[in-house]
């Protein structure tokens, strides 16, 4: 693939400038490296062959991208087209993105901007089979790619014969303003307090900027206080290895999602693999990948009620044994799935598609 690619000129527009958001490094930028593959920074007024077009690029001015008979890849990871039409982020996003001049073009309806870049794009990446489903109205190729998680494979959480003194410390790992899904878990947590000493260990962002990710700065700190009920809180800042090491000294991990909201019940499996991956059991939310994800590695911990994530909790809480055996079902699963070559061969086989379609359109 290495040689087919670096036959082309190809243009990368990123998620971020440095290519150091996790975006770029767990996806595009890290199969290149990988691969040895030649690519810059796209520029709309010059020549490729191929362009990628990350979801954060200006999709109002790539939409429109006619030169050289390009092939044009789109990433598009969220399931902005669950959205219903009238909702307020699939209309005014785009409005706001173009004010703060994130694109160049003003577009009234942000979602049908989505859909132009979708029908524009010659192949569209995705990571779910229902935002596949949804994508597949505008592009008939498409392909679902998850994050590589190669960084997390060397850590693995040692297993405990017991939980220790009834304490119970919880793993999360996100952006801080997914901490409102704690709403989910509120009443669940509550209930569980009474019978343990719970500490929540939460790795994220410390700052954040409120608004499209640029402006307002707030702490984290105060988001906690408004979703989170439980006293013993502890922050830390996001970084992998911060990640990896507050893993291994908790006894197991969750990922509450509020399951209404089209978007977030849309979202990929890719942190639950990233915590089986560290030797984690982890109690989730019930969503289409995760339930997909805990039905294949021989699971169910996948929660819908109150009662489901109390009964789930308590029996890993009290159980050694199941809590040792979810982890290693866990691992196994997300080991195979998650495997570098297996990622890589993905991409492989997207971009030799890609590469035939190039050269279809030169012929």
């Amino acid at each position: 693939m290495e040689s087919r690619l670096n036959n082309f000129h190809i243009g990368y527009a990123p998620y971020s400038e440095d290519f150091l958001s996790p975006g770029d490094r767990r996806r595009f930028v890290h199969y290149a490296k990988n691969r040895g593959i030649n690519f810059e920074t796209a520029n709309p007024e010059s020549e490729y062959d191929i362009v990628y077009v990350t979801h954060n690029a200006d999709i109002t001015l790539w939409s429109k991208y006619d030169k050289s008979k390009a092939v044009i890849v789109y990433e598009l990871l969220d399931s902005y087209l669950a959205l219903p039409t009238f909702s307020f982020t699939g209309l005014f996003r785009g409005v706001v993105k173009y004010l703060s001049g994130q694109y160049k073009y003003c577009v009234f309806n942000h979602k049908k901007s989505i859909e132009l870049m979708c029908r524009r794009a010659d192949v569209v990446i995705c990571s779910t089979k229902e935002q596949k489903n949804h994508i597949e109205q505008y592009c008939d190729n498409v392909y679902i790619i998850l994050d590589t998680k190669s960084m997390y494979c060397n850590y693995k959480k040692v297993e405990k014969s017991q939980v220790i003194s009834g304490e119970l410390n919880i793993a999360w790992e996100g952006m801080p303003h997914n901490i409102k899904s704690f709403a989910v878990i509120r009443e669940a947590l509550s209930i569980l307090s009474k019978q343990y000493q719970i500490n929540l260990h939460l790795i994220t962002a410390l700052k954040y900027k409120k608004y499209m990710n640029r402006y307002i700065t707030k702490h984290t700190v105060n988001e906690v206080g408004k979703h989170i009920d439980i006293n013993n809180v502890n922050l830390y800042q996001w970084n992998e290895l911060t990640v990896s090491h507050i893993a291994s000294t908790c006894d197991f991990a969750i990922i509450p999602i509020n399951a209404k909201d089209p978007m977030d019940n849309g979202k990929p499996e890719d942190k639950l693999l990233i915590f089986w991956l560290m030797g984690l059991p982890t109690v989730v939310s019930e969503t289409p990948a995760h339930l997909m994800a805990m039905s294949a590695a021989g699971l169910s911990m996948s929660c819908a009620s109150t009662n489901d994530w109390v009964s789930a909790i308590s029996n890993l809480a009290d159980n050694a044994s199941s809590r040792n055996q979810a982890a290693k079902k866990g691992f196994m699963y997300a080991s195979d799935v998650s495997n570098e070559e297996k990622k890589m061969s993905s991409w492989d086989n997207m971009f030799s598609f890609v590469v035939d379609l190039k050269i279809n359109k030169l012929s």
